[in-house]
């Protein structure tokens, strides 16, 4: 069974993480949505309000075979403990990618066996980041093209 983590703050997630979530599940066999409890990062919601929103997102898009998680300390141990064998990256930009490239060699240096595969993020989504919807939102902006309707609403509750 080929077992993919997309891994992520996803604080929120948005249409553009919903796109690469969309385009990964037709090359694995089940896709693990795995949500980053950063402690570096400050979020506006908790790493349970994230996990739910996302439960609801691919309830909501009728969305097989991806299970919605989270998880503390290193992505490799996560990637071990799920005995996936590829995490699944999406690039929007080329700043994207010297991160990326970054991590991606020291998570080969942890663990040889995982491979990431980076999607580009298509064309619409390109611009699309949690930081920007945040702030968009809380300046009573309209996020409704940006994020699914489920974390639309969520926003607003935060607003």
């Amino acid at each position: 069974m080929k077992i993919a983590i997309y891994p992520g703050t996803f604080d929120p997630i948005t249409n553009g993480h919903l796109d690469i979530l969309m385009r990964s599940i037709k090359f694995v066999d089940k896709l693990i949505i795995a949500v980053s409890n950063n402690n570096k990062k400050k979020t506006l919601f908790n790493v349970s309000k994230r996990v739910e929103m996302i439960k609801k997102v691919i309830q909501d898009e009728n969305i097989s075979n991806v299970e919605v998680d989270f998880f503390d300390g290193l992505l490799m141990n996560y990637a071990n403990k799920k005995e996936a064998k590829i995490i699944i990256r999406g690039l929007r930009a080329i700043s994207d990618f010297e991160y990326e490239f970054q991590m991606t060699g020291m998570n080969y240096k942890l663990n040889p066996k995982v491979e990431t595969v980076f999607l580009m993020s298509s064309d619409k989504y390109q611009l699309i980041s949690s930081k920007l919807i945040k702030e968009i939102n809380s300046l009573k902006g309209d996020v409704s093209k940006f994020v699914p309707k489920a974390v639309e609403e969520e926003l607003k509750k935060n607003s």
